[in-house]
């Protein structure tokens, strides 16, 4: 992540790591808590896990929750209130890194750049971006990021990065005979080890994607840039493919930045039923709001759920080929 070794805490999951963060945040950094007065802002583009720990930390603190709005237009943030919700009274800025449901990647760099002219921390959910993109903390302008090394080939867990200085600031709760060394602190109870291998082992694959020679770092940053080419083509392929389906479909994932996950509603079938039948032809392509309430309300699709198409590293024209035939049959 471009971040420091020493600022890495280690999790269950980016949601676990999220709430015990809100809640140490809002008792307050540097000694100064979460009160009347401050305001929390969220938008409507992230998975709730980004959402619902800071509205609960804001609502047991007394502070305000104010929203950046998705435009159902652009599939993207609508940035023109960007000064007016992020404000001197904002304590913290929470969005992803992309969109799980839809993509998207919004503009995080401006978003941070507003949040730090009046102090006001940013928080990340970069788990859906770490599977597509190479990510440098500072570039992003993330003080805080969580990511799940599931999401690159590895075990279900999760990492927390972000300087160590900032953790010094954090007073979590934690047993009394406990490390108060960061990033320990933070790292309640004994670590799976056998996870954090796993972890090891997939960010050394992922290196192995990239050009040999160079540093681990070099070459992960390689790898995304080829995984990127791979994937961008893929993604035309599929969205040729699906512009021919005509009226069957709605595709939502439009933003002018976004990864290679698709999310369309069908006009003539229920989603749930599709994604029963397109099992039938080796595709799996679920069907839900995948636990991105606030962007999937925000589209007004007027249906229970649509469908989404995941492309990866590993994905090949042949399977393309098989979605296109598929989405037809079934759509």
């Amino acid at each position: 992540m471009g971040g420091d070794p020493r600022g890495v805490v280690h999790g269950r999951s980016a949601t676990q790591l999220t709430y015990d963060l809100s809640r140490a945040l809002a008792k307050g950094t540097g000694g100064r808590p979460w009160g009347p007065g401050d305001e929390v802002v969220v938008t409507e583009l992230d998975h709730d896990a980004n959402v619902r720990p800071w509205i609960q930390a804001a609502e047991a603190s007394g502070a305000t929750v104010r929203w950046l709005r998705l435009d159902p237009a652009t599939a993207d943030l609508d940035l023109t209130a960007l000064d007016d919700v992020v404000t001197e009274r904002t304590r913290l800025v929470a969005v992803a890194g992309a969109s799980n449901l839809l993509g998207t990647m919004p503009d995080v760099a401006r978003i941070a750049a507003r949040a730090h002219a009046v102090g006001a921390l940013v928080h990340v959910d970069a788990v859906h971006l770490a599977a597509h993109a190479a990510i440098d903390l500072a570039a992003l302008g993330a003080d805080l990021l969580v990511l799940s090394p599931y999401k690159l080939f590895g075990p279900h867990c999760a990492a927390l990065v972000a300087d160590p200085a900032l953790l010094e600031t954090i007073r979590p709760d934690k047993l009394a005979p406990s490390t108060d060394a960061v990033p320990e602190r933070f790292e309640l109870g004994t670590l799976p080890y056998e996870l954090l291998a796993g972890v090891t082992a997939a960010v050394d694959f992922l290196a192995g994607l990239g050009a040999r020679g160079g540093s681990r770092r070099e070459r992960i940053l390689d790898a995304h840039a080829r995984i990127h080419a791979h994937e961008l083509r893929l993604r035309g392929r599929v969205e040729e493919g699906l512009r021919a389906l005509g009226d069957r479909l709605v595709l939502h994932s439009i933003a002018a930045r976004r990864t290679p996950t698709l999310f369309l509603t069908p006009t003539r079938v229920d989603a749930a039923d599709a994604y029963r039948a397109l099992l039938a032809h080796d595709l799996l392509v679920p069907a839900g709001s995948f636990y991105a309430q606030e962007p999937f309300r925000a589209l007004a699709t007027g249906a229970p759920g649509g469908l989404r198409i995941g492309l990866a590293a590993y994905t090949d024209d042949a399977e393309v080929d098989r979605l296109l035939a598929g989405l037809d049959a079934v759509l």
